[in-house]
């Protein structure tokens, strides 16, 4: 029984990788008003589990961020920032 247990952990430790993907999205953050407000939605993406990378942007108000879909979607990563006060969506 214990090895049938452990060769399943194996393969899903070495299989589940695969389905995961890293995903880059755009979102507008259009209520950013002042030159502070990036650091406010970085800091509310970043406490996202999954989220590898941020580049929050005043001028185009807007966060490219990077993550795995594995451990995270859009919709939560929307939900951060709305939450912080900032809503955001997909930029098209």
């Amino acid at each position: 029984m214990r090895k049938k247990l452990f060769a399943a952990l194996v393969l899903a430790a070495v299989v589940a990788p695969v389905w995961a993907a890293t995903q880059t999205v755009t979102l507008s953050v259009p209520g950013m008003t002042c030159s502070a407000c990036p650091i406010t939605v970085k800091k509310a993406i970043s406490k996202v589990e999954g989220v590898s990378k941020i580049n929050v942007t005043f001028e185009t108000r807007d966060a490219v961020v990077t993550f795995d879909d594995a451990k995270t979607s859009v919709q939560k990563l929307t939900k951060a920032t709305g939450d912080a006060g900032y809503p955001s969506s997909v930029k098209q």
